[in-house]
């Protein structure tokens, strides 16, 4: 059942929603090709699904973000507007990691209210002459959008705050989200008036803008796209307590890459599409890729650094600043701690003053020596919650002050203002330590620009050619995205008070050498991972992602944020039943294999008993002389022996092959290379074992074969142990006649030599023997186990068994990667399917062929 979320973007996305604001003029479209692009809508007949790449390339790449790297500022007239490049926004810098022939575009909002009547002449300006193109926020979206949705809900929520009350992380607001949704698609409209679907790169950034690849995705199924997301990921638990959890994992996935600054972030996303949606992650050659619908979604794991260029530049003015003159002098004989962090509730700025008031209590030998400055950048948002964090901060840096104050000495010195990057690296170039203590942080690059500042550039007062080797220490939180690359720094939970408290006291009397060994290993790490490097790769692994979307087949299904892009090999086809029809009737000496459950048994049906309508079909295909019917499943003889107990010219092969039974009046067949089942000892108590200790997990007992189930346990619990069990099995039954094999929630012990292709090849080959080679087969299953039949039938065909001219028809059910070359949607097409092919035996009785 789709939610109201889903539906909500229907109405959304045909432009019914009733604070849209009026419609903007559109900037002319830049293509390298002839089109016309109309206004996004649902309608899936609009979709640009061309069959390959234009045939004029131009490489470019669109840069989507939710603001642009573009100062604005009114002309001192106040006719009209000043526009420059900001050079500390990151997707400014990250033009260095790209091809140098690349043309960038950028789509974004201006940080300024650019009144209507001017917004025409100030995108042409943006786009002739910065190549920006602007989308403009109606006043009442851009409220709830950024200040509602962004702030209020996605941000508390991705650095682990749970809406506990209204007054504490706020409850979910549909409006709001209703907002973000609206604001996406006016983004989406304003990338649609510049790509070029064929040649065009797109990379979107951050969380503002999370459901704009569903947007861009609807319209052009083959659109290269990247996504990345600069805060945290938080853990399935925390997730999944967003009532649009699933809108936003699928419009994701409809990114061909997904990427973010650590593993952790990554990992919590891929637990979050295993247990919401059932996907599982696969590494290969050191790529992790998620199959999503014939897709494969990359993530990219790539903590983002420092524009080395800018901080060498600024390092170059700041070295011959009157500032660090003044702030030596200032702090002259004391030994300075600095903290630089933006004034948020996620920033710990209290817990590092509450922290350093501790070290000043335990170790007194710091008291009128140590000084804590700490730099509040100005706060991006607002709330109880904020303003409650800056009374305890205030207050906490006036009682340290009045406790360890002296005459001329104050161990806090409070900064709550604006400060250049300048001057930033002023602070830097003194500071003994950079303490950075964050609850929670995507990135945060202050320990990056710390360390360059204290490395100097060649020939400065600063630099290791004057004053000889340099030495920097870093006391960061663990829950930051820059604490796994800064391995020499201290890691610190910041939670804990006496624990910091004591690791700041080592930083500031560690012993010069050691300290001058941290800070070269920091250097070296920062000074090549800058964000050109971080930009570079990203878009290496796009490229790379994205090579093979003009080869495969693909078309858009679904509605609202249920869309999605189905990609198929060109070979892989739906199996029309007009075809096999045709193909059924023209044939004289016909096989056809079935498997059981998930082919004519919905995999979710509880009762496993087989229909009426399916004893039926079976029995009219079984009474066509010309036909070899078997069902061959995985299942026990005795329950598919009594279930199909009315079909007296069935085949059936169970427990994948093992018994082999070809009519109701024939005697079952052991098909296993021995009867020794003396491994079964030593294989049920290790499964035993697993059940124990797996909750939800159970071992079911065939006549030939162990299983042990996990789907009902939790998912990633349930796999591990899944992985566990089949090496411990594999290494207790190394000398044994089996295999153990793992399925789709499932470990499985059976005989060597038990398959389902060995079965289709056993029949095939004794109907050549009998005279009767099959000159039409038909093989439908929907799982790793029947890829073994679709396998054999290619074999058979050149070994001989099967004639070259033989109709072969192998068919999965799902559109999933497949060794098949055909396939059906569900159960229900399978026995449409069937049922066709059993009219046209029910309307002809031919003579029994020699």
């Amino acid at each position: 059942m789709m939610s109201k979320s889903y539906t909500n973007l229907l109405d959304l996305a045909s432009g019914n929603f009733p604070i849209m604001g009026r419609e903007k003029k559109r900037l002319p479209r830049v293509m390298t090709v002839a089109g016309v692009i109309s206004e996004l809508d649902d309608d899936q007949a609009n979709s640009v699904t061309s069959e390959g790449p234009s045939s004029v390339v131009q490489d470019r790449i669109i840069i989507v973000a939710n603001q642009l790297p573009i100062k604005a500022k009114r002309r001192p007239d106040n006719k009209g507007w000043s526009f420059s490049w900001d050079e500390d926004s990151l997707l400014w810098q990250l033009k260095d990691g790209l091809p140098e022939d690349m043309e960038v575009l950028y789509v974004g909002s201006l940080q300024v209210d650019v009144d209507s009547s001017e917004q025409d002449d100030v995108s042409q300006l943006l786009l002739e002459r910065f190549k920006c193109v602007p989308a403009f926020l109606p006043k009442e979206i851009l409220s709830k959008f950024y200040h509602g949705f962004c702030k209020q809900q996605l941000w508390p929520l991705f650095h682990y705050m749970l809406p506990f009350s209204a007054t504490h992380g706020g409850r979910f607001d549909r409006s709001l989200w209703e907002a973000y949704v609206a604001a996406n698609k006016i983004f989406s409209q304003r990338v649609i008036e510049v790509i070029n679907p064929d040649d065009d790169f797109l990379w979107i950034h951050d969380y503002h803008l999370m459901v704009l690849p569903t947007f861009l995705r609807r319209r052009f199924t083959r659109l290269r796209m990247g996504f990345f997301l600069h805060s945290p990921f938080p853990s399935s638990e925390i997730y999944r307590t967003l009532p649009v959890r699933e809108e936003i994992l699928k419009a994701l996935l409809n990114s061909d890459l997904i990427g973010f600054h650590t593993f952790d972030y990554a990992r919590h996303f891929l637990s979050c599409c295993s247990r919401m949606l059932g996907l599982e992650y696969q590494s290969k050659r050191g790529y992790i890729g998620l199959e999503y619908f014939g897709r494969t979604v990359g993530i990219k794991i790539m903590p983002v650094g420092i524009h080395m260029g800018q901080m060498e530049s600024v390092l170059r003015l700041a070295d011959k600043d009157w500032r660090v003159q003044e702030l030596k002098r200032q702090f002259e004989g004391k030994v300075v701690l600095l903290g630089v962090d933006d004034m948020d509730i996620f920033k710990g700025v209290n817990l590092k003053l509450l922290a350093m008031e501790q070290m000043l209590r335990q170790h007194p030998k710091w008291q009128g020596r140590a000084v804590f400055v700490q730099i509040a950048n100005p706060a991006r948002g607002g709330g109880k919650d904020l303003e409650e964090i800056q009374d305890e901060i205030r207050e906490c840096c006036k009682r340290i002050n009045d406790c360890f104050g002296q005459q001329n000495y104050e161990p806090i010195v409070f900064i709550d203002r604006p400060v250049s990057l300048t001057e930033r690296a002023a602070y830097y170039t003194i500071a003994e330590c950079v303490v950075v203590t964050a609850v929670r942080d995507g990135m945060n690059l202050t320990p990056y620009e710390y360390v360059v500042c204290r490395q100097g550039t060649s020939g400065s007062d600063y630099s290791t050619e004057t004053n000889g080797p340099q030495k920097s220490m870093l006391v960061i939180s663990e829950f930051m995205g820059c604490s796994p690359s800064l391995s020499g720094a201290m890691r610190v939970n910041p939670w804990n008070i006496e624990a910091t408290a004591e690791a700041l006291n080592e930083a500031i009397s560690m012993a010069d050498a050691e300290k001058q060994l941290r800070h070269e290993k920091h250097y070296k790490y920062v000074s090549t991972h800058d964000v050109a490097y971080w930009s570079k790769s990203f878009f290496q692994d796009m490229e790379r992602t994205c090579k093979d979307h003009f080869r495969k087949r693909c078309w858009g299904i679904g509605l609202g944020f249920g869309f999605r892009v189905v990609a198929l090999d060109p070979n892989f086809k739906k199996l029309s039943i007009d075809a096999i029809v045709a193909e059924y009737s023209r044939s004289k000496r016909r096989a056809i294999l079935l498997d059981y459950d998930g082919t004519v048994m919905p995999q979710t049906s509880i009762d496993k008993t087989p229909s009426n309508q399916v004893i039926s079909i079976i029995d009219s295909l079984c009474d066509d002389v010309r036909n070899t019917v078997f069902v061959v499943s995985g299942r026990g003889r005795e329950s598919l022996g009594n279930w199909f107990s009315s079909c007296d010219k069935l085949g059936i092969a169970a427990e994948h092959g093992y018994f082999m039974r070809w009519s109701a009046d024939k005697d079952w067949e052991n098909c296993g290379q021995g009867s020794d089942f003396g491994w079964i000892q030593i294989a049920e108590p290790v499964m035993k074992l697993y059940t124990e200790a797996t909750d939800g997990s159970s071992i079911e007992t065939k006549e030939s074969a162990l299983v042990w189930h996990h789907q009902d346990a939790d998912p990633d619990f349930g796999c591990s142990q899944a992985k566990e069990l089949l090496d411990h099995l594999e290494s207790v039954l190394a000398n044994e006649p089996v295999a153990v094999k793992s399925g789709q929630f499932i470990v499985e012990v059976k005989p060597q030599g038990v398959s389902k292709g060995v079965v289709a090849e056993k029949i095939f080959t004794s109907m050549a023997n009998a005279g009767r080679r099959a000159d039409f087969v038909l093989c439908i299953g929907d799982d790793r186990s029947d890829e073994d039949m679709f396998e054999i039938i290619g074999n058979a065909v050149s070994s001989g068994v099967l004639s070259s001219n033989t109709s072969v028809f192998a068919c999965t059910v799902g559109q999933k990667p497949s060794k098949a070359k055909y396939y059906l949607d569900d159960t229900t097409e399978v026995i449409n399917m069937l049922e066709a092919l059993a009219e046209v035996s029910d309307i002809s009785s031919p003579p029994e062929s020699p």
